[in-house]
């Protein structure tokens, strides 16, 4: 599977071009998931629920699963895992969109915003291979994206990481 990240700090827009990029992907026929990073405990469990029962009980793993989606939550009481580990749970794909981990090695975009306030991060950051941002930007070693234009985004990533080669699924591309 091929792995891209977006990062940038707080209020840059990295959620909604995510949005944007697996609809993107997905119109060209590419299969994609999709990683979070949070700083914060996650729990999709609620206490008095038989899933929280059972996980209260000691299950290491608990999958809720209905018609149309499950949800596997699974317990590391050693600290958060790895950003590997938590790629190999997933079913393959073409392609792993992966918001956050800023400080993996995985290829990633800098979300930028004039507006929110922040310093660039790619300056102090060689796994970055382009900046998207929504305004001109000084001189960087690295492409400047249109943080507005999708298809650009995509054609970038697409390229960078030879998506065309070595997809899982079929790709129309």
């Amino acid at each position: 599977m091929k792995t891209y990240g977006l990062i940038g700090w707080k209020n840059a827009g990295k959620t909604s071009l995510m949005e944007r990029l697996v609809a993107e992907f997905s119109a060209r026929g590419y299969s994609v998931s999709t990683i979070k990073h949070v700083h914060h405990d996650v729990d999709l469990d609620q206490p008095g629920k038989d899933s929280h029962r059972h996980r209260a009980a000691g299950a290491r793993e608990v999958i809720l699963a209905g018609a149309h989606r499950f949800a596997l939550m699974a317990e590391h009481r050693a600290g958060e895992p790895p950003l590997a580990q938590v790629i190999s749970r997933l079913n393959p794909v073409d392609l792993v969109l992966i918001e956050g981990y800023k400080r993996d090695s995985h290829p990633k975009i800098e979300v930028w915003r004039a507006e929110a306030g922040h310093d660039l991060i790619q300056p102090n950051d060689p796994t970055i291979r382009a900046v998207a941002a929504d305004s001109a930007l000084p001189t960087l070693n690295v492409p400047h994206l249109d943080l507005n234009d999708t298809g650009q985004i995509a054609d970038f990533i697409a390229t960078d990481i030879d998506l065309a080669r070595g997809g899982c699924g079929q790709s129309l591309v």
